[in-house]
């Protein structure tokens, strides 16, 4: 079967076909080619140039496997994102990226189109992992940003669009560190949503049933998305409030909304579900008791723990994402979303924990998530199926976990995830859901929780 491609277009059923013509002039680097930003600012900014026109186009820039700039490449740069809900797919094709680089092979040209005074704004999706002094990513942003300053090019955002809180201001004191910034590079906060899974054989299937031609950059996602941005763009942006996002002056409260709602729960769902041997979030949500303990956390604890955007009610948030999560047609495998605990938990569990402390309440839920996360650690199913530890800190949780003493003990000793007040009453309750869990398996620890 034909790839997709600019040729093929024509071919294509109308409603389909890419909403630009492919026109437009590159104004826009990448950092991250994932399937979370093809389902997401590539769509909102193809959407921003059909709504408000201008050179926007996506250089699209991967910092590490070279399989999705193939792919790009021999499509002109098109991809298809099909958005599945239980009422069926639509499929449309993506034509908001102008080119294609590999960081490792192609690193002086990627840093030539930092400087380049056409791009007026940089993106990253690079995962918390990435947000370390020193890493790839903060190198290759530092030589550009370098670059730039050196060759008096115009005025750039650097728009960070990964699940952390403060997560321009994080960027920025990485990147100050290495190179002086001038006050015309600015480092926008936004928080990002939409569930993306990984693609799989299935997802390819699709598109080709849908588009008559082959998509070896296919990506699939929920039909929700949003895009909450810090509007400090000092060399001009796409139209992307015309496009469905949200500019604001103060991004703070909805970071916390979805970093400890969505993304909390979300982790929970992963580690219980897991180690119950489902497969995905959606079938874990299945496990009886489950959504009434996942209320109860959302209620009891989150809800108290910050203060929500003006207007919004985050009980009634929680229940859209539980609405969200129970999406038969999203595969989001459990695996997936469990990776990387010790880079998430902080940010999506801890904060809650310390918040619901620190207002005299017990963080009874929260707990449980961390004993959940503990026993996922361990690498064992309740059903005896090994559990991948995919995780920056694997060598020293592993190295933990064969140490003397109580496992919660130990793990709980590991200052890079865990703040040294998360002790005594807090050690208490995690051990006492790590022994019911341990005991007595998840469903029989969640259906006495509820």
């Amino acid at each position: 079967m034909a790839r997709l491609s600019r040729a093929a277009l024509a071919a294509l059923p109308a409603d389909a076909r890419p909403t630009i013509d492919g026109d437009a002039g590159v104004g826009i680097v990448h950092l991250g080619v994932g399937a979370f930003h093809r389902a997401h600012q590539a769509v909102y900014t193809e959407d921003a140039i059909a709504a408000g026109g201008g050179d926007w186009a996506i250089a699209e820039v991967a910092p590490n496997s070279a399989a999705v700039v193939d792919a790009l490449r021999a499509q002109d740069g098109l991809f298809s994102v099909t958005s599945l809900s239980g009422a069926g797919a639509r499929t449309r094709v993506i034509g908001a990226v102008g080119r294609v680089l590999h960081a490792p092979s192609e690193r002086s040209a990627v840093t030539d189109l930092l400087a380049d005074p056409a791009i007026r704004v940089v993106t990253l999706t690079v995962t918390e992992k990435a947000y370390q002094p020193g890493s790839a990513m903060v190198k290759l942003l530092v030589d550009g940003i370098r670059a730039r300053i050196s060759a008096g090019a115009p005025p750039l955002a650097v728009v960070s669009c990964d699940n952390l809180p403060s997560n321009g201001s994080q960027l920025r004191a990485l990147v100050a560190e290495a190179v002086p910034l001038p006050t015309s590079v600015t480092f926008p906060r936004t928080m990002v949503d939409r569930i993306v899974p990984a693609s799989t054989a299935e997802t390819y299937a699709l598109v080709r049933s849908a588009l008559g031609v082959d998509d070896l950059a296919a990506v699939e996602a929920e039909p929700y998305l949003q895009w909450v941005i810090e509007d400090d763009f000092p060399g001009g942006r796409p139209a992307w409030d015309l496009a469905g996002a949200v500019l604001t002056d103060d991004v703070a409260p909805w970071e916390q909304l979805k970093l400890r709602t969505l993304n909390g729960v979300h982790s929970t769902v992963a580690y219980l579900g897991a180690l119950a041997g489902y497969e995905t979030i959606a079938e874990a949500l299945l496990m009886p008791g489950l959504t009434d303990l996942l209320r109860r956390f959302i209620a009891d604890e989150i809800a108290v723990s910050f203060t929500p955007p003006p207007g919004v009610s985050v009980v009634a948030y929680g229940e859209e994402v539980l609405e969200r999560f129970a999406n038969p047609a999203i595969r989001h495998r459990t695996i997936q979303v469990a990776m990387d605990g010790s880079q998430k938990l902080p940010y999506r569990v801890l904060r809650t924990v310390l918040d619901v402390r620190a207002r005299g309440l017990s963080p009874r839920f929260g707990a449980l998530v961390v004993a959940a996360w503990m026993r996922f650690a361990e690498g064992t199913a309740d059903n005896g199926e090994a559990l991948p530890l995919n995780d920056p800190l694997a060598a020293q949780i592993r190295a933990e976990l064969a140490g003397p003493g109580s496992v919660v003990d130990r793990l709980l000793s590991l200052t890079e995830i865990f703040p040294a007040e998360l002790t005594g009453d807090f050690r208490d309750l995690v051990a006492e859901w790590h022994r019911d869990l341990s005991t007595h398996g998840v469903r029989a620890t969640v259906a006495g929780a509820s």
